[in-house]
């Protein structure tokens, strides 16, 4: 398969979710996702194998990053392989672009998997979803998994604000919403200062945290994932009209959220029409090293 074509490209959407393995694994317990599939209202199914996922972005003009959440050690629950998730983005590298998992807990054994899976399966960055992963992203624990991803020069997302797994389960299904406040990834800024963030999604209730810390760091970004456009908070999209103009980035959250849905009401967003393509496409290139191939 071809590698992207930039010039045909339309949007680089930087959050999407392998929901399901080859042998049919799914990526959350069936109690995390069925409150999941309650709180986003999705109806029917919603585990698109990762080869439908680049059919329906490759018909789109459009690339995704994908990628699951290793939340083992947290919820019992095994993840997605990182490695069937590069295999199969691999063979789809005209559309899909692999970020990859790994346990904060697993030290510098965790660092040396971020390695081999960089550097042997075309990893192109590290999600972490600090509430269902259950732990604070200040936690030196995972320092020395930043130190490698800082050094291998890819960048690490992390799942800010409010989550919609495990909402409305008892005791949120052991979920703390608390580990997920952008604020805490502020010391992780300033303790690698050369590591690119990406803090995903309006970070409810924390949106003037979030923002304070992508202005005052220059290598922290902010991608749009998980709501509607239209439900933005106004500073939000005061800030990436401004002074975040090249550090927002479009995400969709697919597949609880559709590109479709995204863009629709992103189209009707007062967003200036010098500003609307740095988000949609070209701050995510330059982020990603896409240009470089």
């Amino acid at each position: 398969m071809t590698s992207l074509n930039l010039d045909t490209l339309v949007a680089v959407d930087v959050h999407t979710h392998a929901e399901i393995s080859a042998d049919g694994h799914p990526s959350l317990s069936p109690e995390l996702s069925a409150a999941s599939a309650r709180y986003f209202k999705v109806h029917g199914t919603r585990e698109p194998t990762i080869e439908e996922m680049a059919a329906y972005y490759r018909e789109r003009r459009m690339a995704a990053v994908v990628f699951t959440v290793d939340a083992e050690s947290a919820t019992g629950h095994p993840p997605i392989s990182n490695e069937e998730i590069a295999a199969a983005c691999a063979g789809h590298a005209d559309a899909l672009i692999p970020f990859a998992s790994v346990d904060p807990r697993r030290g510098r054994a965790g660092a040396r998997q971020a390695r081999r899976l960089v550097e042997e399966h075309g990893v192109r960055g590290f999600k972490f979803h600090p509430s269902i992963q259950d732990f604070s992203p200040d936690d030196r624990m995972a320092y020395p998994l930043y130190e490698a991803i800082e050094e291998l020069g890819v960048p690490a997302l992390f799942h800010t604000g409010q989550t919609g797994i495990g909402a409305g389960v008892p005791g949120g299904g052991g979920i703390r919403l608390k580990h997920s406040n952008p604020m805490l990834i502020d010391d992780v800024a300033v303790d690698f200062p050369e590591l690119r963030i990406i803090l995903a999604h309006p970070s409810f209730p924390w949106q003037d945290e979030a923002l304070a810390v992508a202005t005052h760091k220059p290598y922290v970004y902010i991608d749009l994932s998980g709501w509607s456009p239209k439900y933005f908070p106004p500073q939000l999209v005061r800030y990436a009209n401004t002074l975040l103009k090249d550090k927002v980035l479009f995400g969709s959250d697919y597949p609880v959220i559709s590109p479709d849905r995204w863009l629709a009401d992103f189209a009707r967003l007062d967003i200036k029409p010098e500003v609307r393509p740095k988000i949609l496409k070209d701050n995510a290139v330059r982020l990603l090293g896409l240009d470089k191939g």
